[in-house]
């Protein structure tokens, strides 16, 4: 009982002289607290509509803002802890060594995180692009800020991170508003080349899908070891550019039959010698 009567007027000491103290601290943590998360919250919009008027996209502007708000209120509760009267110097010691543990583990999707931004500040392709990025050919339906989806040709759903594509060759296939449809034909030797030149003109400017501007080209390319190669190149609008090309090869080959040009294949002969196996006598 003399034990417990100790420490109870310690309690009450303590109450008495640190009492005060303590509740005039908690009752100014609290005010930082509640007038900071108020001022974090309006710095954060003032943040967003700055983003906006930049013309950033509205992901990475989304991302940068909830960053700044995070940051923002790790900054209040640090003021809140001082009022406290908790020394911040080793939590701060702590966090920075905490943070550099989860960097180094989380190396990996900060690389991401990173090709993320650059991805969307940058912008080698948008939404709706048919793209060769990552090892995987597809359209691209979302742009996140750790990984890119895309849709295949056969409609498979891949989702590539964003650190594959900065890190490689990406081509946009849909990135102009024209494309060029590039064709290797060949004829045999003993066509009239010029016949088949003009008939290979003829056949492009007939579509019409193949634009006036720039002109068709056809020219002769190559003398080959079975046929001559005729370069035959027309321009058309980006979402023609698959149908105009298998079109194009299709009517080439028929016409080419109709006028009685010949399209050489690689051809081989083979000799057989027969020998003469002597019979044992």
């Amino acid at each position: 009982m003399t034990r417990f009567s100790d420490i109870y007027d310690k309690a009450s000491a303590f109450l008495v002289e640190q009492g005060p103290i303590w509740a005039t601290n908690l009752v100014a943590a609290i005010a930082v607290l509640f007038f900071g998360w108020i001022a974090a919250r309006f710095a954060r919009g003032l943040f967003v509509r700055a983003i906006k008027r930049s013309r950033i996209d509205d992901t990475l502007a989304g991302f940068l803002s909830n960053i700044a708000y995070a940051l923002l209120i790790g900054l209040v509760f640090i003021a809140a802890l001082n009022q406290l009267g908790i020394n911040t110097t080793s939590l701060a010691a702590v966090v920075g060594a905490a943070g550099l543990a989860i960097g180094l583990a989380l190396q990996n999707s900060l690389t991401n995180l990173a090709a993320g931004i650059m991805l969307i500040m940058f912008r080698p392709f948008g939404v709706g692009d048919f793209v060769e990025a990552g090892g995987a050919t597809g359209v691209i339906q979302e742009v996140h800020i750790f990984h890119t989806i895309m849709r295949s040709i056969d409609n498979k759903r891949i989702i590539i991170p964003n650190g594959e594509i900065t890190s490689a060759v990406v081509t946009n296939f849909t990135g102009h508003p024209t494309r060029m449809v590039d064709l290797e034909i060949g004829c045999g030797y003993n066509d009239d080349i010029r016949a088949v030149k003009q008939f290979l003109v003829e056949t492009l400017e007939a579509d019409e899908r193949i634009l006036e501007d720039p002109a068709v080209e056809v020219r002769v390319f190559e003398l080959g070891d079975s046929a001559i190669i005729f370069k035959v190149r027309g321009w058309v609008k980006t979402p023609d550019w698959w149908a105009t090309r298998c079109d194009i090869v299709e009517e080439i080959k028929v016409g080419m039959d109709e006028r009685g040009f010949h399209i050489p294949f690689p051809q081989r002969d083979v000799h057989l010698f027969q020998e003469e196996v002597k019979q044992p006598a």
